[in-house]
């Protein structure tokens, strides 16, 4: 035996980091040893495809590896690159591309009538009671299952649309265009909260205040934005940022924005005295208002992503009570599908968790451009309508930048010293990390008819990201190993 002095590796106490499974701490810690389990788990939680995925993209060329950082970064010079201006308010009709009387445009992914939810069934019903084509529920359910009706995802029609996200012919829309690519993108108009047709309802209250928007606020603020020019969203979310909001589901400060732009010409227009005051009070009640522009301007921005090649940022995601959906910048013809998830938030009285509908709507566009629940930080009042505490705020936007390629020179939060907003979500980041971009939303009755019963936070599906990133290995492996 050496003489040498005892090596501190067996002198001193042992602290033993544990990587592997739960029962090898558990047996050292039985033996008085101290621990540490690092909050650790195997990428893409272990699924074997995507796994595969991930070291495939690991054995691509440095020059492969490259064009799909280059890539990412032109995604997101873009995003931020965009300019979002209110033009016009017009019925759809006339502006949304390929509208057509007994078209039903809807939230989400491809949805057939048979596998619609219950709120989205509601909004057709009452969609096709206001354009006329039935007189009662009975009668709309019986066209839309007739084979009569087309129904075709929003997405698809440069558009988005809350909750159920129906749009049709003649209700009146929001027309957005992105200044710095020419490209525009559509909304409805927002009816406010409670029973309305976003969320299934279809009551004669909610029929009615339709027909008010479609016949006097719609052609009322088109006056008012001719009269005074286009607003410019890109300033005004920037200062509801700054003011608490984040635009998903707290748009108080971006609402009242809005009115001060286009109050004065509304006052000024030649329009009675008391329609002006309706529109006030409907503003007024309405906190969520500028959600419907939020989230056109939130698309128009996402919009010239689409076909870039290499690319692994989402320029969609999506839900319609059925399936949640994503797309990637180079894939935009592929919907990336699975179960839409139940909603983790807070009921209106009388109402829980068991009258919930699963995850439905587009406004889950504000995540995919780097606001919504990405910027809950902004706004930590927020989570008095979701749920949670105001350093949970903090928190969600926090590990954000974890999944995203940039952070937005405009977009920025206060309580984050100003930084920007994290923006453009990284399908390889989410796989590889198992974060999972975080939204906030609103909950709908599971039933036709009721309409919005809480608000909450929602995780989406993993396995459609997982897809959507072995679907893109799949297309541009063979471009990759070309370029070796």
């Amino acid at each position: 035996m050496s003489d040498s002095p005892e090596l501190p590796l067996f002198r001193d106490p042992l602290l033993v980091i544990n990587l592997g499974l739960p029962s090898f701490a558990g047996d050292l810690r039985d033996q008085g040893v101290s621990v540490v389990d690092p909050a650790w788990a195997p990428p893409a939680a272990g699924d074997p495809k995507a796994i595969a995925a991930l070291a495939e993209l690991l054995s691509w060329p440095q020059s492969a590896r490259e064009r799909i950082r280059e890539a990412n970064r032109e995604a997101a010079r873009r995003i931020v690159a965009a300019q979002p201006l209110v033009l016009r308010v017009r019925p759809a009709h006339e502006v949304v591309p390929g509208m057509h009387r007994k078209l039903v445009l809807h939230a989400g992914p491809p949805v057939t009538w048979e596998r619609m939810c219950g709120p989205m069934r509601g909004g057709v019903i009452g969609a096709l009671m206001l354009e006329g084509l039935a007189s009662t529920p009975q009668e709309a359910e019986k066209l839309a299952s007739s084979g009569e009706i087309e129904f075709s995802p929003c997405h698809h029609h440069a558009s988005v649309g809350p909750m159920a996200g129906i749009m049709t012919a003649s209700m009146p829309v929001w027309v957005i265009e992105n200044q710095t690519f020419g490209n525009r993108a559509y909304c409805t108009l927002n009816e406010g909260l409670g029973k309305v047709l976003r969320y299934g309802a279809f009551s004669e209250e909610v029929l009615t205040r339709l027909r008010w928007m479609r016949d006097e606020l719609g052609p009322a603020l088109d006056r008012a934005l001719v009269a005074r020019g286009p607003l410019d969203l890109r300033s005004i979310i920037a200062q509801a940022l700054q003011m608490g909001d984040e635009g998903h589901n707290r748009n108080r400060a971006g609402t009242s924005l809005v009115l001060r732009a286009i109050g004065p010409a509304l006052i000024e227009s030649d329009l009675p005295r008391d329609a002006v005051a309706q529109i006030f009070r409907f503003f007024d009640g309405n906190d969520h208002f500028f959600l419907n522009l939020t989230m056109p301007a939130c698309k128009s921005a996402v919009d010239p992503i689409s076909d870039l090649p290499f690319s692994t940022v989402i320029s969609t995601m999506a839900r319609n009570g059925t399936d949640f959906g994503v797309r990637l910048a180079s894939l935009p013809e592929q919907w990336f599908t699975a179960e839409a998830s139940l909603v983790d938030g807070l009921y209106l009285p009388g109402f829980s968790a068991a009258d919930a509908a699963r995850d439905i709507g587009d406004s889950v566009i504000t995540e995919t451009a780097g606001i919504g629940g990405f910027a809950m930080a902004a706004a930590p009042a927020i989570v008095r309508f979701v749920g949670g505490r105001a350093s949970d705020a903090l928190a969600f936007t926090s590990r954000m930048y974890e999944i995203t390629v940039a952070e937005h020179d405009t977009y920025q939060i206060p309580a984050l010293d100003f930084r920007g907003a994290p923006t453009g979500i990284d399908v390889v980041r989410v796989v590889e990390s198992g974060i999972l971009p975080v939204i906030n939303t609103g909950i709908a009755h599971k039933d036709p008819g009721v309409g919005m019963v809480g608000a909450g936070l929602v995780r989406p599906p993993m396995s459609c990201f997982r897809d959507a990133l072995v679907a893109f290995v799949d297309r541009f492996a063979e471009r990759a190993r070309a370029d070796t």
